[in-house]
């Protein structure tokens, strides 16, 4: 399947909005591809997703620029927490790959009801104040807590972002040190993921490039931009404590893309 120009921009939209905002980018490009007439597999091009990814985690660095200076300064204690909040999420993804489960994730039908649990995950965070913790004091196992909420999120319509804020509100995490966190464990878990990407790519070099370097970096650029601003809404929505807003987005796409799947 040939990607256009507006493939790309649509992509990286939805790979700007959906990263941050929790309402699962997986899920949104497995569904995008569905209605496209195309298989996730098919809709997949491995280049693009890579500077995709680059553009969203250039979003991040921009945004929590401070926060990331300090891990590298005196939040050095931070770092063995992401690490090892990170370690779920790669357990997850070598089982499914080793169990040759992973088609779970181009599956439309996963993606829609897993939507439907994100939308009532997210109608329980209404229910969840959060606590005055501070990220960077969390205990070793609370951190792992979070990351198996993270490693839950490999399913498509599972939001990352979602379910890291709603497992850091539980922990007793201010609401916007919960998104700090989250946004923070997102680094490693999207440089793995384009590190295996990478891995992919060079293991077909007999394939040649299928966009073109412009083109790819506009992509990035547009997943960077929309997602900097999709960061900045997320954080203001928390403030708010109206994560459950998001809901029924979820509610709408899953189930709307069920009843597609029930009458095509």
């Amino acid at each position: 399947m040939d990607t256009s120009f507006w493939q790309i921009v649509a992509l990286a939209i939805v790979q700007g909005i959906a990263e941050f905002l929790p309402i699962s980018s997986s899920g949104h490009v497995v569904i995008l591809a569905t209605l496209m007439g195309a298989t996730a597999e098919q809709f997949d091009v491995v280049e693009l997703n890579i500077f995709l990814h680059l553009g969203t985690f250039c979003s991040i660095v921009a945004y929590y620029w401070r926060e990331i200076i300090r891990l590298l300064t005196e939040d050095r204690r931070v770092v063995g927490l992401l690490v090892l909040g990170t370690i779920p999420a790669v357990a997850a993804a070598l089982f499914l790959k080793a169990t040759d489960l992973d088609h779970m994730l181009e599956s439309p039908l996963v993606a829609a009801v897993c939507l439907l649990a994100t939308g009532l995950m997210l109608l329980w965070t209404s229910r969840q104040t959060g606590g005055d913790a501070d990220y960077r004091k969390l205990p070793w196992w609370q951190a792992l807590a979070i990351g198996v909420a993270q490693a839950v999120a490999i399913l498509p319509g599972i939001s990352r972002s979602g379910t890291t804020i709603a497992a850091g509100l539980k922990t007793d995490l201010r609401p916007q040190q919960a998104a700090t966190f989250s946004f923070l464990l997102a680094l490693p878990a999207i440089l793995g993921a384009s590190t295996w990407e990478v891995i992919q790519r060079l293991r077909h070099e007999d394939a040649g490039p299928q966009l073109s370097l412009p083109e790819l970096l506009g992509g990035a650029v547009i997943a960077a931009v929309v997602g900097y601003v999709s960061i900045a809404l997320l954080v203001r929505v928390l403030e708010k404590k109206r994560l459950h807003y998001f809901a029924w987005w979820c509610f709408f796409a899953g189930g709307g893309m069920l009843i597609y799947l029930a009458t095509r």
